[in-house]
């Protein structure tokens, strides 16, 4: 798969702080917290298979991955799929072991909760010998070290028995998987943070609770207008919004977005009770119901229509699930959750909500139609509570909408392009390499003669069987007279070598492979199809490979020049708008406004410089409206500006997208767009002064009318005037308002 930028820095910060700690003395713990949706198992994976094919790593190694419930047998399956093409590693249960240890490069799966019992046929001794301690210990005999990896350690790692587990294991390295760790005294940690999963596109912006109805925090606690309502307005609710989407989701691609129905997590009448009304109101009121394929059951021994209900363009519009089956299941077209009032816990966590963040096209991240990129939770519960640092920063509980006597402003606004070669090569580093090729004239530097492979430029150490040469290294003067399968190795391995800065993944790889094959075809009249291990035994030849090295170099850096570029471009949107809808989460709080584009208003309590000038514009008689900006995409208003001084610096850096703090409507028709600065923002603010004056000098001579710049006041107070700074930047003086224009509105 295609790895995101915030993947691909976390896995190499994996690699990097699991080596070390390998190679120090005694037992260590690394944990990586990671949130829901970024992809935990895929960079464990890739993380895995970078580690056993690292030569730094002198210690041969073996590797055991507990997790809850059938939590083990998912990860086992994903890891294999992984691993499919590779055989970096082998994924296993204990009956697949062979003579009882675990081998080279090896993975363990287990379940912890079936062997985190002491009467365990896998712990207690057995006429097979064939438990865990006899694994551990026949596998360490062997010389190897082992690494357990603990996935959802707040399920299971815990109790007693479960550090018992650990003590008795005793491995190298514990490495703690999850969004919320426990492990205490780490050695080391690596984190995801949740902003850079969300803007990579792998999860949705937030989850919105009871997005059509008014929610109130007090004490800590939400209060919602819908925990008046019955289970069928909940279920009305919810499947409005569920057509909706589904609208949306028609226009661009084949997702059918599901609505789930959580049943409280009991046993009893209650539960046949309300499942039994649940299902009468969707099949008499909607036409839903398990005959007609559109409702699907995962209950305990109660498995109806949920065979396909992952597949995108599954018709199953409902399913009626419980907690304790769900752990652990991924299925990204979820996206709409109801509970109802009976439900175990007013307390929402991201295990609550967590099924319902991903994004269904991750590759293709967040949707123009911004309704597609929320979850949404329906509920009718009293006094809902977030937990800390769990959920916080997932579910949005307050909605403001523009007001409806508002006029287009369509501005041209600037966002950033977000760019993915700076880690992977695209097809353009083909056609860069082939015409580096030729001004390097690397056709009459090749001796296709020159078919003797010579191996001596990857290794320094001997290796008997070429068929692990991707993970091992063979001697120098070794003459190789390889099979086509043993050259695909050969040449997959010096690709990788070389790839250097960008990561080795498969697809960057054929990359070069597809660059290198194009060459001989153009040039030297050889052909992939027909001439495939000629090639590569030319290309490795002992004459030949440096020639190719040089290239692939000269290219590469070619590829990064041009990235560098493309990284400082901006995309254009000819005629922004304020947003019809903005969510926020529970660090905000209602102020009350009369001037304020959204209604109602919604800030944050740190926001000193901007609630004080806040209160300026609603006392202002010529503001017919204002609207407080955001800082996101192309959702909110932004402007270019230089990354360094352009006048210090005249080559300069950017430009950046740089989003200013107010948009103020005049009554006269005049657009305001201010940025608050106080103390240190304005000592730095130059950059953005300069631009922000320069788009509206470039805006105005087309016939638009702006006015405004960076705005300060003149008491710290903020008791004092407000003046704007709309000079040319070559007028700009830090702490100096001399030449800035006092703001009268």
């Amino acid at each position: 798969m295609q790895l995101k930028d915030y993947q691909e820095v976390a896995i190499k910060e994996l690699l990097g702080k699991s080596k070390k700690l390998i190679a120090s003395s005694g037992n260590k713990k690394l944990v990586f917290k990671a949130p829901t949706g970024s992809g935990k198992t895929i960079m464990m994976a890739e993380f895995l298979k970078r580690l056993v094919d690292d030569r730094e790593v002198k210690t041969p190694l073996s590797f055991i991955w507990t997790a809850p419930r059938q939590l083990h047998e998912q990860s086992r399956i994903k890891l294999e799929t992984y691993f499919e093409d590779t055989r970096a590693l082998k994924c296993s249960l204990f009956e697949d072991l062979d003579d009882i240890r675990i081998g080279d490069n090896e993975v363990l799966f287990f379940n912890w909760e079936s062997i985190n019992r002491e009467d365990n046929i896998y712990i207690r001794e057995n006429e097979r010998d064939n438990n865990l301690t006899n694994v551990v210990l026949k596998t360490k005999e062997e010389g190897r070290e082992i690494i357990l990896v603990i996935d959802e350690a707040h399920h299971h790692a815990t109790s007693d028995i479960s550090r018992g587990l650990i003590e008795m294991i005793n491995p190298k390295l514990t490495i703690e998987v999850s969004a919320t760790p426990v492990l205490t005294d780490e050695d080391e940690k690596v984190r995801v943070v949740l902003d850079e999963v969300k803007l990579a596109g792998m999860i949705k912006n937030a989850v919105l609770l009871n997005s059509e109805f008014e929610n109130i925090l007090k004490n800590g606690k939400i209060e919602s207008k819908l925990s008046q309502g019955t289970e069928e307005m909940v279920i009305d609710t919810a499947l409005k919004k569920r057509k909706e989407l589904a609208g949306f989701y028609r226009k661009q691609s084949n997702i059918n977005p599901l609505m789930l129905i959580q049943l409280p997590d009991r046993i009893g009448q209650l539960e046949d009770t309300m499942k039994a009304r649940v299902i009468s109101i969707l099949k008499d009121k909607y036409n839903i119901s398990t005959e007609n394929g559109k409702l699907a059951i995962w209950l305990s021994g109660e498995h109806i229509n949920k065979e396909n209900v992952e597949k995108a363009d599954s018709e199953v519009e409902v399913l009626i699930f419980k907690q304790a089956i769900a752990l652990g299941w991924d299925c990204p077209r979820a996206q709409i959750l109801v509970l109802f009032r009976e439900w175990h816990s007013p307390v929402f966590t991201i295990q609550t909500v967590g099924r319902i963040m991903r994004m269904p096209e991750p590759d293709n991240g967040h949707y123009a139609e911004e309704s597609l990129n929320f979850g949404y939770v329906y509920t009718n519960l009293d006094h809902i509570q977030i937990m800390e640092d769990t959920a916080r920063g997932y579910i949005t509980i307050h909605t403001s909408k523009r007001k409806k006597n508002y006029q287009p402003l369509d501005l041209r606004s600037y966002h950033s392009i977000r760019h993915r070669e700076q880690t992977r090569l695209t097809p353009r580093f083909i056609t860069i390499f082939l015409e580096e090729s030729k001004i390097y004239n690397l056709k009459d530097k090749i001796d296709k003669k020159s078919r003797q492979i010579n191996v001596g430029y990857i290794s320094d150490k001997k290796e008997d069987d070429v068929d692990k040469l991707v993970n091992k290294v063979i001697v120098a003067d070794r003459d190789v007279r390889a099979v086509s399968s043993e050259l695909q190795k050969l040449f997959d391995y010096f690709v990788r070598e070389h790839l250097t800065p960008f990561h080795p993944e498969d697809r960057s790889v054929g990359r070069v492979k597809d660059a290198i094959y194009r060459f001989f075809a153009r040039d030297l009249a050889m052909y992939y199809e027909e001439e495939q291990d000629e090639i590569i035994r030319i290309t490795l030849g002992e004459k030949n490979y440096q020639h190719l090295i040089n290239v692939l170099e000269t290219a590469k850096t070619k590829y990064q020049e041009e990235t560098a570029k493309r990284q400082a471009e901006l995309e254009v949107d000819e005629n922004w708008d304020v947003p019809e809808t903005e969510r926020l989460n529970e660090d905000y709080s209602q102020q009350e406004t009369k001037k304020c584009l959204m209604e109602p208003f919604f800030s944050k309590d740190e926001w000193k410089t901007e609630r004080a000038f806040i209160a300026f514009l609603e006392k202002a008689g010529q503001v017919e409206w204002w609207f407080k900006n955001g800082d996101r995409d192309a959702v909110y208003f932004a402007v270019p500006y230089p990354l360094r001084d352009p006048v210090r610096d005249k080559t300069g850096d950017g430009p950046a997208p740089f989003y200013v703090d107010f948009i103020v409507k005049m009554k006269d028709g005049r657009i305001g767009l201010f940025d608050t600065k106080a103390g240190m923002t304005l000592k730095v603010a130059k950059p953005k002064a300069g631009g922000l004056a320069y788009y509206i000098q470039q805006e105005n001579e087309k016939g638009k009318k702006l006015f405004g710049g960076i705005v300060t006041n003149t008491q710290k107070d903020y008791s004092g005037a407000w003046y704007y700074f709309d000079k040319p930047i070559k007028d700009w003086r830090e702490d100096d308002l001399e030449n800035w224009t006092m703001l009268e509105l």
